[in-house]
């Protein structure tokens, strides 16, 4: 589980990225210079991915390293199916 200062941590994060996207859709009504646009949507979703990354890795610190060292065996095989599932839809 996320810490409370990470939580307002990952929070911050994700009103400045709600700004960026909300930037994007303002360059987009005001017919702003494309590379412009496309250097916004890079940030916001360079940012986003971090908050992703931060997730997964607090997730693999807490939830699954408990499961690893308390669970039986078809838990952990549950978990490490959750997380083969996790893996191949964020890598794409």
């Amino acid at each position: 589980m996320l810490s409370e200062d990470e939580k307002k941590k990952l929070a911050h994060r994700l009103r400045r990225i709600a700004g960026q996207v909300a930037a994007v859709e303002r360059m987009i009504d005001e017919d702003a210079d494309c590379v412009d646009t496309l250097m916004q949507i890079s940030a916001a979703t360079g940012a986003l991915d971090k908050v992703g990354h931060l997730v997964l890795e607090n997730h693999l610190k807490t939830c699954v390293r408990n499961v690893m060292t308390t669970g039986d065996a078809t838990e952990v095989d549950a978990k490490l199916e959750e997380l083969m599932t996790v893996f191949q839809k964020y890598s794409r």
